[in-house]
């Protein structure tokens, strides 16, 4: 965002010196306030490493255990901190081991800048060993990308590279380097890009659309907030809590909208989607006007679009015109940076309460406790829950760890039942869904903000796809607390099998390892779970280390996650169980 723009320590480099192309890289990094990168060498980016050789005191270069877990770990921390998350590599499998990172970062808008060595100018096209043409395989997943094959082009370019990445909607850029123009010597000077022609980070605020979405909002009698990232990511906490507070509306966030708003105040009504709360789904379909603040109207969010919202006005505050009336049309689009935009409509708004309409998500909340929550987290069965284990993790956290979770039913019920006092502390993969996301994005996390609590809760299944990244916390010593919640199960697959698929359970079994054993091999403490009665103390005993630690808990096999909206259902047709 602008904001954010403006607070990255850039330094202009105005006096010429004579320097490397690979030399370059790094001074550039150091002027964008970088201090902290993930990667995995190789022939290709060579020259950049020997240059971050020498460069350590000022440029802390993590090595991931492999170039995936760069980007993960690059996102991590860039959803932590608010800042442009770094991943390096090298050419062909390389760099084509960033794209799932980079697909990732893409879809849930988070600022990255990835940097990738190529081979010497002469070779391209050639089908040179590893050589891959990276900038046309990531065009479709990336903000902008550009490969450079002179040292001269070195600074422009990745001065352009880290204002695109951080500014408007945010997303990952990806810079490919020859390897000769990591040779060439050239007079390098620097200096921060403000502005790109054409391009337009954010739209100018029409006061217009600001006074006719007041109106609507203050003429409404059952008005209902969905909030989604984009608070978060223009920094509108404030805000948001002022808005919603003087207009009196119960509010909604989407997955990566959790933790914009505490959840423990009384206008938060919960999780929308495929696996939201009862209140905030249902009624999404009675509500008169819905504002959309900082979310995409995803598939997951909507269901079918031909019975959505139908009955109301659509206000949708929105930076991304692209977004506008792309699945849901808006009666009134308010273009712009949410903490812009929030900021000039709250002169508009009237003070109000709508406090029979909240009572009907209380309602709903009652039903849904009678339904679903009490056997999630009070549980009379002997099996271990999901839910339990989050409650645990509540208890000893108080709220105030950042928790990083993976893909699968896991993810569900800690976004669910997690608590979050602060913003930037769910941080998980929403738009792509990647398995293996968690443990290294958690070590990105934890390293941005050491000072905080940082905890992964992963499944069995997307655990074993980065495992190797406890290699990186043992090199690193990061304060990783990791949570398996083991099922034995590849747990939402196997759940879709159950109720649309005859409980046919196709290739959904894990067979799984020691992991506790695994973690020691590490060195990294670490406990089993499996009885009721072990599982408040082993989460405590997590918490209060001062390391990484490793906590496996044997949760029931064929527990399912519910509510479920199921697959081209209305928003109304969710499903207790």
């Amino acid at each position: 965002m602008e904001t954010r723009t403006k607070k990255v320590k850039e330094q202009s480099v105005k006096t010429s010196v004579t320097i490397s192309g690979a030399e370059a890289v790094i001074k550039c990094l150091l002027a964008e306030g970088v201090d902290l990168l993930y990667g995995y060498p190789g022939g290709a980016i060579m020259p950049v490493y020997d240059e971050l050789y020498k460069y350590q005191k000022e440029l802390n270069h993590v090595l991931t255990r492999h170039e995936q877990g760069a980007t993960h770990a690059a996102q991590g921390y860039a959803r932590a901190t608010g800042k442009v998350g770094v991943a390096i590599a090298t050419s062909g499998p390389g760099a084509t081991n960033l794209i799932t990172g980079i697909a990732d970062a893409q879809i849930d808008s988070t600022p990255m800048v990835c940097i990738t060595g190529q081979v010497a100018e002469h070779l391209l096209g050639t089908d040179a060993f590893q050589e891959t043409d990276i900038v046309g395989i990531s065009t479709p997943v990336t903000k902008w990308n550009y490969q450079i094959t002179k040292a001269s082009e070195i600074p422009e370019v990745l001065a352009k590279a880290f204002y695109i990445a951080r500014s408007g909607r945010p997303g990952p850029v990806l810079i490919d380097i020859t390897k000769n123009a990591q040779f060439e010597k050239f007079e390098f000077s620097y200096e921060p890009c403000a502005a790109v022609r054409s391009y337009q980070p954010v739209p100018k605020l029409d006061t217009d659309a600001i006074k006719e979405a007041a109106n609507l909002i203050n003429g409404a009698e059952k008005p209902m907030v969905i909030f989604g990232q984009g608070v978060i990511l223009g920094e509108a906490e404030e805000e948001f809590k002022a808005f919603i507070e003087k207009a009196g509306i119960p509010s909604a966030w989407t997955l990566l909208g959790l933790s914009a708003l505490p959840t423990s105040h009384e206008l938060n009504v919960g999780m929308v989607g495929m696996h939201g709360n009862y209140g905030p789904n249902r009624l999404t379909n009675e509500c008169d006007v819905l504002i959309a603040v900082g979310m995409r109207f995803d598939d997951r969010v909507t269901g079918d679009l031909s019975r959505y919202a139908k009955q109301a006005k659509v206000v949708h505050f929105e930076i991304d015109p692209a977004e506008i009336n792309k699945n849901v049309k808006a009666d009134v689009a308010v273009l712009g940076n949410a903490k812009e935009s929030l900021q000039a409509i709250l002169p508009y708004l009237k003070d109000n309460e709508h406090k029979s309409w909240l009572q009907e998500f209380r309602d709903h909340d009652a039903i849904e406790f009678d339904k679903v929550i009490k056997k999630d987290l009070y549980p009379t069965k002997d099996g271990l829950t999901m839910g339990e284990v989050i409650k645990e993790i509540n208890n000893a956290s108080e709220g105030n760890a950042i928790v990083v979770t993976d893909v699968g039913q896991h993810q569900m019920i800690a976004c669910r039942y997690a608590n979050f006092n602060k913003s930037k502390s769910n941080i998980t993969s929403g738009g792509l869904g990647t398995m293996g996301f968690a443990l290294p994005a958690a070590i990105g996390a934890k390293m941005g903000t050491p000072e905080r609590e940082v905890v992964a809760v992963i499944g069995d299944g997307g655990y074993q796809m980065t495992i190797q990244e406890l290699g990186t916390i043992l090199q690193t010593k990061a304060a990783v607390k990791i949570v398996v919640l083991n099922n034995e199960f590849l747990g939402m697959v196997r759940q879709w099998q159950q109720l649309f698929f005859d409980k046919r359970y196709a290739s959904t079994t894990m067979t799984n390892p020691d992991f506790v054993a695994i973690a020691k091999g590490y060195h990294i403490d670490a406990k089993r779970v499996t009885q009721r009665e072990e599982l408040a103390g082993a989460v405590s005993e997590m918490i209060a280390s001062e390391e990484a630690f490793f906590l496996e808990v044997c949760v029931e096999k064929e527990d399912n996650v519910f509510p479920m909206i199921p697959t081209g259902s209305s928003v109304s047709d969710v499903r207790l169980s």
